[in-house]
């Protein structure tokens, strides 16, 4: 049956909208927000829009459906939209706050998702009162007085939790409403002691870069600093203008950032953080560049699968996927991509929206970013990040498939990365990114955590342990169009090992471009090729095209990723190959066609790492 008789826009709600203005952004929001207005409950405070479960109760999972509309309804009526209805909304803020209500939210606690939400609706009451606060009598607004105050006293999760307590208090002081404002200067300070410099910040008392970074800590700060202001203001705006050409690294040239970590599920959350720099008014890069990262990133959203046939947003990525979820991530969680909908807040005439949009800046050498442990290329269609960890046991076993999300060696924005969907099956492990090892050729093991991480310049090295007695060390650094990984294993026994590049989308029909021969794996299809030669000095592993098992990716629902197979045997051995993937251009197929690459020296790569390795800055936090 042909593709083409389903209409685009039945799970691309965006389809045919060409987002290259501020009309255009709203309209995507409310070509998003409505749908779900069905789903609301009579009292207006809850929203449920399926029956999957996060590991929290379901008020608060109603309660995230209610609050995360409004990071992008807020800043749109703000900014002067005109078809948003607030009576339901504003309802049920009082309803979801009083005790005595069937739709009561509960009453918030320690660490509690409550908590979570209570920062959105703080962040709309002080955006938009005279919707949300001033319609309501005097009863009502004692009770949200009394909620917000609750939650504002409770204890946060320690990591960018802690600026939900001041979004709570910065409400409350904006409608009048008295608070303990020493709590909020003691989590002010205690966020202090997660940042490290560069505008780099830690995830918490734990070892951990993700978007987080752009998405929480750049985009709360500034959010604080336009609307309260306050002694720290500066220091969140000069930080957002510091990161911002790192993170300006993790975007193609064409539009998605760089996959990587936990809670994927919030899709483009993290171009709010372009938006962020708008509403500070902190032209860190030129606003002509910033527009564009950020149209560009919403543009190549309107390209994916990402919405159910009634226009609601999955628990997914590229398309709906529950094997990537997190623990946390109830079906209302995906609506903190409405973070992206920052700028709307301000008028067409504001530099953010009057500027020309600019294409992507030439960007010919790879980024080091010290902090993060990353280096990233940025080659045509793609932003690729090599990661040689940021953690160490057992900081990167808490989330659900942990290890899949942060030890990798590199990240992808074009391709995302895979998923495994069963871990006893060898021969169907994707691997994508990752060496595996087996000692029967069926349950398989790969890099959890790090005993050891170093930079030296662009040259990352790591130290890890895929069996306790098997001890692997890794280096990796980019050469031209690919970059390089070697691995040196000293093991008790004799391994199998699969090693993989990057899983690229399936077409359909017939699979023409598959060619595997020993010592090379290249895949080729119509919009993309990915390639792994084997550069191993002694031991010659075979290449293999593997069909990856459906819903494993981000990105693609299905998948094809070159491998190299092989065994080690006891004692030490040398692991060496050269990877690449791209867009299907013709100099990249002519350096497919090369076949082998420059092989390591890895006397040297020691050597380097000996005089130059530096522990990255999240490895020097203790964690």
């Amino acid at each position: 049956m042909s593709d083409t008789i389903f209409p685009e826009e039945l799970f691309r709600p965006w389809s045919g909208n060409p987002l290259r203005s501020r009309a255009d952004v709203e309209t995507a929001l409310r070509v998003l927000a409505e749908p779900v207005e069905r789903y609301r409950s009579a009292g207006g405070a809850r929203l449920r829009l399926s029956a999957t479960a996060a590991h929290f109760d379901q008020a608060p999972a109603d309660m995230e459906g209610y609050a995360r509309l409004l990071w992008g309804l807020a800043p749109a009526q703000a900014g002067g939209a005109d078809w948003i209805d607030w009576e339901p909304i504003a309802r049920g803020l009082a309803n979801g706050c009083d005790p005595a209500h069937p739709e009561f939210w509960g009453w918030p606690g320690q660490v509690d998702q409550r908590l979570v939400e209570l920062a959105a609706i703080g962040f709309a009451l002080r955006l938009v009162p005279d919707k949300l606060w001033e319609p309501l009598d005097a009863r009502a607004r004692t009770q949200i007085a009394d909620y917000l105050r609750r939650g504002h006293a409770c204890d946060f999760a320690d990591n960018n939790w802690k600026f939900f307590r001041l979004m709570i208090g910065m409400a409350l002081g904006s409608v009048g409403v008295d608070y303990d404002r020493s709590l909020d200067e003691r989590y002010a300070e205690e966020i202090e002691a997660f940042y490290f410099g560069d505008g780099w910040y830690s995830d918490g008392n734990i070892r951990r870069a993700d978007h987080y970074i752009p998405f929480a800590f750049h985009f709360y700060g500034p959010l604080l600093a336009a609307l309260q202001g306050g002694s720290r203001a500066d220091a969140y705006r000069e930080r957002a203008r510091l990161i911002a050409p790192d993170i300006a690294r993790w975007f193609a040239d064409d539009g998605p950032a760089l996959a990587f970590g936990r809670s994927m599920t919030y899709r483009f959350a993290i171009a709010g953080f372009w938006g962020a720099l708008a509403l500070i008014g902190e032209e860190a890069l030129p606003w002509g560049q910033i527009k564009g990262f950020y149209l560009r990133n919403l543009r190549w959203w309107a390209q994916r699968p990402m919405a159910e046939r009634d226009g609601i947003l999955p628990v997914g990525y590229g398309y709906p996927d529950l094997h990537m979820c997190e623990s946390y991530n109830s079906p209302q969680s995906p609506y903190w991509a409405f973070k992206a909908f920052l700028p709307l807040a301000l008028p067409e005439g504001h530099p953010f929206w009057a500027a020309q949009e600019e294409p992507c800046p030439p960007r010919p050498a790879p980024a080091v970013l010290h902090h993060a442990g990353m280096v990233v290329a940025n080659p045509p269609g793609d932003a690729v990040a090599l990661v040689c960890g940021q953690q160490t046991e057992p900081t990167n076993r808490w989330a659900r498939l942990g290890a899949q999300k942060y030890a990798k060696f590199a990240y992808s924005a074009r391709y995302g990365f895979s998923l495994e969907s069963d871990p006893l099956r060898l021969s169907e492990a994707v691997l994508d990114n990752m060496i595996g090892f087996s000692a029967d050729g069926q349950h398989y093991r790969f890099r959890e955590t790090n005993e050891e991480v170093l930079l030296a310049g662009d040259l990352l090295f790591a130290r890890w342990r895929p069996y306790a007695d098997v001890a692997v060390e890794t280096w990796m650094y980019w050469q031209d169009e690919h970059h390089v990984r070697v691995h040196r294993v000293t093991t008790p026994r004799r391994l199998v090992t699969v090693e993989g590049g990057f899983a690229i989308p399936r077409p359909p029909g017939p699979l023409d471009g598959l060619h595997a021969i020993p010592g090379e794996a290249i895949i080729r299809t119509p919009a993309d090729l990915s390639a792994l030669f084997d550069l191993s000095p002694s031991l010659r592993r075979s290449g293999k095209a593997q069909i990856a098992p459906p819903n494993t990716n981000l990105v693609a629902a299905k998948t094809l990723v070159p491998q190299l197979v092989g065994e080690v045997p006891v004692g030490g051995s040398v692991l060496a190959c050269a990877v690449m993937a791209g867009p299907r251009l013709a100099a990249l197929d002519a350096s497919a066609r090369t076949g082998r690459r420059t092989p390591p020296d890895l006397a040297a790569l020691e050597d380097r790492i000996a005089r130059l390795g530096r522990p990255i800055s999240l490895m020097r936090r203790p964690g």
